[in-house]
C-alpha cells in the first residue's frame, strides 16, 4: 500500500543551494556526456523526499553512473517519469507558470520541440523566476535570462513510499504498540 506524504522544498532548496556551484561526489557528473542538468535536478528532488523508486528502466532511482534509470538523467525520461509516476517515489503535474513554487522544476525546448534542459526553482519574486541549474552551474539566475522556444512547468505533487507490515496493523494499535507476551508460569 502507497501512502503519499509531502514533498519537503525546503531541503530540496537547501541542496540547490549547497551544490549548485559545485558537485557532490555522491554523483557521477555528466557534464560534457550529455550534461549534468537532470542529474543535478534529481538530486534535489531526492533530498527533499528521500525515496526513489526502483523499477528496472521505468523508475527513478541512482546508484552509481552505470546502474541508474534513464529518468534520473535525461531531461524527457524524467518528464516522463514524473508526470506518470502512481507508484513510489515523487510525482508532478504539469502546471502554468502562475502555480509554481519554489522546489518545483522547469523545462526548457528548443524550435523543433525537443526539450533540453532541467532547472529547479529556487525563488518567485515580482513576476520573475529563479533557478538553479548544473551543465553550465547557477544559483539564483533569472529564468527570463534564457533562450527557449518552450517550456513546461512541473510541480511536484508529492513522494509516494509503501508502507512495510501493514497486515500487523490491527495488532500493534490493539496492544497499544507493545508486542503480545506470554506470561512466565511460576
Amino acid at each position: 500500500m502507497f501512502v503519499t506524504k509531502e514533498y519537503n522544498r525546503d531541503k530540496a532548496l537547501a541542496y540547490a543551494k549547497r551544490w549548485a556551484l559545485d558537485r557532490n561526489p555522491l554523483f557521477f557528473s555528466f557534464n560534457g556526456i550529455g550534461g549534468d542538468c537532470t542529474n543535478f535536478v534529481s538530486q534535489c528532488i531526492f533530498a527533499g523526499g528521500c525515496v526513489m523508486n526502483y523499477t528496472p528502466t521505468y523508475g527513478w532511482y541512482y546508484i552509481s553512473s552505470n546502474d541508474r534509470t534513464p529518468s534520473w538523467s535525461g531531461v524527457q525520461f524524467f518528464y516522463d517519469f514524473m508526470v506518470n509516476n502512481k507508484e513510489q517515489g515523487p510525482f508532478a503535474t504539469e502546471v502554468t507558470a502562475d502555480r509554481i513554487e519554489k522546489g518545483d522544476v522547469i523545462q526548457l525546448g528548443n524550435e523543433e520541440g525537443l526539450f533540453y534542459h532541467t532547472v529547479i526553482v529556487i525563488d518567485k519574486q515580482d513576476n520573475e523566476i529563479y533557478i538553479a541549474a548544473h551543465s553550465d552551474d547557477y544559483y539564483n539566475r533569472k529564468l527570463s535570462s534564457y533562450d527557449y522556444a518552450y517550456i513546461r512547468y512541473l510541480h511536484i505533487e508529492g513522494i509516494r513510499f509503501e508502507i512495510q507490515g501493514r497486515d500487523t496493523c490491527f495488532e500493534t494499535l490493539i496492544s497499544g504498540g507493545v508486542e503480545p507476551f506470554e506470561e512466565d508460569e511460576q
